[in-house]
């Protein structure tokens, strides 16, 4: 098998379908379907299922993505090593982060440091931003999620306090602070689970005892917002990641004892990267 083979399956892989892996290699999709199957009649593994829309991977897939997921990764490493000045001022760094509040001012100081850094950020919850970390599509995460995985090396930064997120002509709007008994029998919309956030709330609901409306699922945060502003229910939401929104207001839950807590985290095994040292360092700033 060859390298060129190896990439093309990762690549493959990374994108989830052929299309995309051709525009991203700027290859044509009959050349690198063909660098594919080679490897698969080479090594007689099926690597991938093909589906009408895009690929998954094979049982056998999944395991050789994790290890091209580290052989290429250490090849990106070699090259930023051996560029030596040009990585001191500039260099790449994807983040991963279940918000983006909370990771701009931090990549923000890091591209007055190194006016040439550029990056990439991708907004998920908190579980799949772990594992975007894990499968090396991420350098670096900001999340709620502690690191308790050992292959995790990661600092606590920050802590949080939950609010009620409602509009601003809710009753409850214009209060101080809202205790938590009075949330009974209130209808939300909150994230999937998987988000830290909702984890949080829920513990705080059980240490009260309180029981609230069945709960309306939205996928994406911005879509939690817009529901809330046109009245589908009441949310929940950090202090720190409110934002500004003029048709919503922030009322903090005044006896809510589970904080959130956030953490900068990368692979341990890279935890010396230069890059990565520095983001880190910065988000201990916060």
């Amino acid at each position: 098998m060859s390298t060129t083979q190896l990439k093309a399956f990762h690549i493959v892989a990374q994108s989830g379908g052929f299309s995309q892996a051709a525009r991203d290699m700027a290859i044509s999709q009959s050349t690198l379907s063909a660098h594919v199957r080679e490897l698969e009649a080479i090594s007689g593994v099926n690597l991938l299922e093909r589906k009408p829309r895009g690929v998954s991977l094979s049982p056998q897939g999944e395991r050789l993505f994790e290890i091209t997921a580290r052989l290429f990764q250490a090849e990106n490493e070699a090259k930023a090593l051996l560029r030596g000045g040009e990585s001191a001022a500039g260099g790449h760094l994807r983040v991963a982060a279940d918000g983006p509040i909370l990771p701009l001012p931090i990549l923000s100081r890091l591209k007055a440091e190194r006016p040439q850094l550029t990056f990439s950020l991708s907004v998920d919850n908190s579980a799949r931003v772990v594992e975007q970390i894990v499968d090396y599509r991420a350098d670096v995460a900001i999340t709620a999620r502690a690191p308790d995985d050992p292959r995790l090396y990661g600092v606590k930064f920050l802590s949080m306090r939950l609010g009620l997120c409602v509009p601003v002509s809710h009753p409850l709007a214009a209060r101080q602070n809202v205790l938590m008994a009075e949330l009974e029998g209130l209808s939300f919309v909150m994230r999937e689970r998987g988000s830290r956030t909702r984890e949080i709330f829920e513990k705080n609901l059980a240490d009260h005892g309180i029981t609230i409306q069945p709960v309306i699922e939205i996928s994406s945060r911005e879509g939690v917002r817009e529901a809330i502003a046109n009245g589908v229910g009441c949310g929940v939401v950090a202090d720190l990641e409110f934002g500004h929104d003029a048709r919503l207001s922030f009322v903090p839950l005044g006896d809510a004892r589970e904080l959130i807590d956030e953490y900068a985290v990368c692979l341990a095994e890279r935890r010396h990267l230069p890059l990565l040292r520095r983001f880190i360092e910065e988000a201990g700033r916060a």
